[in-house]
Parts: C-alpha cells; sequence; structure tokens
C-alpha cells in the first residue's frame, strides 16, 4: 500500500474503531456485543492451542525431569561423599584411639622394667631378609638405633634389631623359627632357651629336665650382657604343654607368646636397658588359685603395613 493522506487516515480510523472495541467488549462484560465473537474464535483457536501444548508440554516436563533429576543426583553425590568423610573420620579417631591404647601399654611396661624405649611405627613387615620373619620400623641410626636392640610393645617381647639404616631398621621377630633368646620361668627361676616357632608356639627347652612346670606357667627374658640382644624381664609367653622327656637331660615345653606377631602396630626399642634385673616385675599379676591365666590384651586393629622386599 502506498503511503499516501488516505492511506494514513485509514489506519487511523482503523486504530480508533479497535480500541472503542475493546472498551465496550470490557464494560459490557459476559453482556458485551462482542462476547459471540470471542466465543467462536475460542471454539477456532482453542483445539490449536491445546494440540500445541500437547507437543510442548512432554518437552517441558522433560526438561523440569532432567533439572530435578540433576538436582537429586547432586544432593545424592553429596550425602555419599559427607558419609564417606564421616566413615574415614570415624576410622581415624578409632586408629587414633587404639594407638594411644598402645602407647599406654608400651610405656607401662617400659616403666615396670625401667627400660628406657624409642617408640616407633611398624611401616612394612618382611620378608626383608631371606624368607625370615621380620618388621620394618620407622626409626634409624639417626634415632639412635644400633644392632642387637631389644624390641618389645604393650604385651611382652617383640624380637630384636637386626639390621638399620638412617631412618629405619630391620627386626627379626621372636616368633621367626631362627630366634633364640634366654627366657627363665616365673617364680622358680628355671632358665632355658626359647626358641620362635613360626605359626607355631614357641619351644623353651628348659636346662633342668626335673624342673617343675605346668601349663600356665610364665616366662620372662633371662637378660644378656649389658643388655645386647635382650633386656632382662621382658615378658614372653606362658606354657601351654609340657611334652614328654624320658630319659633327655632337658625338659622342652610348648609357649604361647604373649605378642600378636600379626598385628604389630606400636613398638619400643630399649635403647637403655634397666639398672637391675626387674625378675618377674613386668608381669602383669598372677591370677588368684583356681583362676585361669588372663591373656594379654590384645592390639586394636589397623591396617597392615605394606609388604617389602628389603631395608
Amino acid at each position: 500500500m502506498r503511503d499516501t493522506r488516505e492511506s494514513r487516515l485509514l489506519l487511523i480510523l482503523l486504530v480508533a474503531v479497535a480500541f472503542a472495541l475493546i472498551t465496550v467488549d470490557i464494560k459490557g462484560g459476559e453482556s458485551s456485543p462482542l462476547v459471540g465473537a470471542r466465543h467462536a474464535a475460542a471454539g477456532v483457536l482453542g483445539p490449536v492451542e491445546r494440540g500445541a501444548a500437547s507437543v510442548v508440554d512432554p518437552v517441558a516436563n522433560t526438561v523440569r525431569a532432567f533439572r530435578d533429576a540433576a538436582t537429586h543426583s547432586g544432593r545424592t553425590d553429596q550425602l555419599a561423599r559427607e558419609n564417606t568423610e564421616l566413615r574415614q573420620k570415624l576410622a581415624s579417631s578409632d586408629m587414633a584411639a587404639g594407638r594411644t591404647k598402645q602407647l599406654d601399654d608400651l610405656l607401662r611396661t617400659a616403666g615396670a622394667g625401667g627400660y628406657t624405649v624409642k617408640a616407633a611405627q611398624v611401616i612394612a613387615i618382611g620378608p626383608a631378609q631371606g624368607f625370615s620373619w621380620t618388621i620394618t620400623i620407622d626409626a634409624g641410626s639417626d634415632d639412635g638405633l644400633t644392632r642387637d636392640m631389644t624390641v618389645i610393645n604393650g604385651q611382652g617381647l617383640v624380637g630384636r634389631i637386626t639390621t638399620v639404616a638412617r631412618t629405619t631398621a630391620t627386626v627379626l621377630l621372636a616368633s621367626d623359627p631362627g630366634f633364640t633368646a634366654g627366657a627363665r620361668l616365673e617364680g622358680t627361676g628355671e632358665i632355658g632357651f626359647a626358641s620362635g616357632g613360626g605359626d607355631s608356639p614357641m619351644k623353651v627347652s628348659l636346662l633342668n629336665g626335673k624342673a617343675q612346670v605346668k601349663a600356665g606357667d610364665r616366662l620372662v627374658t633371662f637378660g644378656s650382657q649389658s643388655g645386647r640382644p635382650f633386656v632382662p624381664g621382658v615378658p614372653v609367653g606362658k606354657v601351654m604343654e609340657v611334652q614328654a622327656n624320658a630319659g633327655q637331660l632337658t625338659k622342652t615345653v610348648l609357649v604361647e607368646p604373649f605378642v600378636q606377631f600379626t598385628r604389630l602396630d606400636l613398638v619400643g626399642v630399649v635403647v637403655v636397658p634397666p639398672r637391675a634385673d626387674p625378675r618377674d616385675g613386668v608381669l602383669p599379676p598372677a591370677p588368684a588359685q583356681g583362676q585361669a591365666t588372663p591373656a594379654a590384651p590384645a592390639a586394636p586393629a589397623v591396617p597392615p603395613a605394606k609388604p617389602t622386599g628389603g631395608n
């Protein structure tokens, strides 16, 4: 349409008529003369709107579902992370409490025997030398450790140091089949030699074949000159069985060690031996007559140390 004076006048007239119709429709409400036209338009356009909505609504619902799923997934992931963190905190708390208990037991044993100890953590397990039963600890020559020092924990004899580096040391466990230490029976003082039994009980050969010994009797280390490799008085274990020794000069007994070698974590290296032999003073009080010998307290469970191939 050409932009002429007549066309502009026509456009103005149409706009004025439209405003007049809107005003009449609003004021008339349901009695408006245009209500029929509105209903007719609704009848024509309604199905079109519903058809469009039927196409658009599933898309909108899908978008909302994905949005809500993402929100729920994020919340689930957050809860999972919080639960994992809580479990880690509880495990760390339990581990810390367990090691505190081990340290308390170690210091009590050291105090009872008059031993000066350097506490150390087990950081690896053998075989570190051949196929020996060994552990590696996180203390070495920088901490004043040398070869042939006694290693203990809160329950008793762990072993002796065989190899020392600057920051680590290898300990031969008392359970090793090649391990030997002098031992002495509680009370009677009968002496003998204790040997490691691997997965089996230790064997102690008492020098007196007629020694009076029975199941439940306890043994401690006899000690070495200058406390190397063994200081005296360290609890070794209790007698499980007395073997028949007809015609033999010695008497052999099977001994259950106080230390649980598969659960070692915190240990102490005796860096200064006691001034005097503590004798049986490091052993816990003997049970009353007729009662069973109390078992040595177990070390709290901790994650296993990593294997090592050498030191």
